[in-house]
């Protein structure tokens, strides 16, 4: 049901292209180096491919089981894709990336991670568990030649589960969240419990704040007065486990082509639904943008983390005493942090997850880490600070207010001080209207 998503002319597709291969090319000539001497990639996000770069904007889908994750994607397209399975029980058991193509077909996933063109490559990692639960539905379909959406498995509560599953679910969820442009999280109006599962994949969803969309579906079902009671219940239980500042938006409505059981609320679900999709259309638009601040952020961890490694090698004796010396650093990272932002100038938040990073060290040998090598930290800056400006002045002005908040956020971005300033999308009213009109 979106609209055809408006595609660029030849001089905006252009300079989007030339702003692509530069990031590409930034990416591999000054960060890589970088993430490849102090073992960037054993602690954090894999290596980017080219493929990442040139993918086109991926929406991500999660929520418990019969919320309407699949649903919602037909209702969008307008038409079933290759291999949709929809009812009341658990059907999806699989992650689906549904794409365009010339050709219906499927591809499993032990094929699609061979593909260099896709952006699938890394998730080879995960391993035979998740790759036979892992596949492509493509299709020719006008609005997936602009988008993708990528559909997950229904989250159910319990522990058996999450043990049966035989990969890491979580960390497959992070993989996605890093990449994609959106993640939806979908709520039923029936069913507001939220598992630990569900908890600890919204937990890891941490660092893309500014991507989700919550969306309350099948709201249809319930009346005013319990929609209104729904809505508040759900918001208190969010309130324990998105921890920001801000409020979060909230899109209210049924995404399906049923019709309304309780019809008092209509007027509030096409307009919810128009925002919804409103979002959703600005994303061919601001992809450009999007790559460009995924880039900035992902420098930034890179160079904290490379100060990181680099002090625990200096800190290491020569000869005696390592193991002890190394599990004494683990138990202080927290004063390391401390005294590399005051010696730096970076702000905590750019720190990793403390806890994290104390698992990841426990395994490596502080003896084989490097050490500072000043001009790796040079190449970055002068990407920051030089090449990400000449690139920005390249993108196509496709949404004038999107362009103007960008470049707010990397005028932040590169701050001496490393104030953490959050994209365009992320800025929402700090409150959001009851749905009694």
């Amino acid at each position: 049901m979106l609209n055809r998503m408006k595609h660029n002319n030849s001089k905006d597709q252009e300079a989007y292209d030339s702003v692509i291969d530069g990031l590409s090319r930034l990416y591999t000539q000054k960060l890589l180096p970088l993430e490849n001497a102090y073992k960037f990639h054993d602690f954090h996000s894999l290596a980017l491919e080219k493929g990442d770069f040139e993918s086109k904007p991926m929406v991500l889908l999660i929520g418990q089981y019969s919320t309407g994750k699949t649903t919602f994607i037909r209702y969008l397209l307008g038409q079933d894709f290759p291999g949709i399975r929809i009812g009341p029980e658990p059907t999806t058991d699989s992650f689906i990336a549904v794409m365009h193509s010339e050709r219906e077909g499927i591809v499993p996933g032990n094929a699609l991670v061979m593909d260099h063109k896709k952006q699938f490559r890394p998730l080879s990692r995960f391993g035979n568990n998740f790759l036979n639960r892992f596949q492509c539905a493509s299709m020719p379909n006008e609005v997936l030649e602009s988008i993708t959406f990528v559909d997950t498995p229904g989250i159910l509560s319990g522990e058996k589960q999450r043990i049966d599953r035989g990969y890491d679910f979580s960390g497959v969820i992070e993989w996605f969240a890093e990449r994609v442009d959106r993640i939806i999280l979908l709520f039923d109006a029936h069913k507001l419990d939220i598992s630990d599962e569900f908890k600890r994949v919204i937990e890891v969803l941490k660092g893309n704040e500014e991507k989700i969309r919550i969306v309350l579906n099948k709201a249809d079902m319930v009346d005013s007065q319990q929609l209104m009671r729904v809505y508040g219940a759900l918001m208190w239980s969010l309130g324990k486990i998105l921890y920001t500042p801000e409020v979060a938006r909230v899109y209210i409505g049924s995404f399906w082509d049923r019709k309304l059981l309780f019809d008092t609320n209509r007027k509030l679900f096409e307009l919810e639904q128009q925002d919804l999709f409103r979002d959703l259309e600005t994303l061919p638009g601001d992809a450009a943008l999007r790559k460009l601040n995924d880039l900035i952020r992902r420098a930034r961890l890179a160079k904290v983390h490379a100060y990181i490694i680099s002090h625990l090698k200096s800190e290491m004796p020569a000869l005696m005493g390592r193991e002890s010396k190394k599990k004494e650093l683990i138990a202080n990272l927290p004063k390391v942090y401390d005294l590399l932002s005051r010696t730096h100038h970076i702000s905590l938040g750019d720190f990793p997850n403390l806890a994290k990073m104390q698992e990841c060290l426990a395994v490596h040998d502080f003896s084989k880490f490097s050490s500072l090598q000043p001009r790796l930290i040079k190449a970055v800056d002068e990407m920051l600070s030089s090449d990400i400006a000449k690139l920005m002045q390249m993108i196509p002005q496709v949404s004038g207010s999107s362009c103007a908040i960008y470049s707010i956020s990397l005028l932040f971005y590169t701050n001496t001080f490393g104030l953490n300033f959050v994209d365009g999308s992320n800025i929402i009213l700090k409150t959001q209207g009851l749905f009694l009109r």
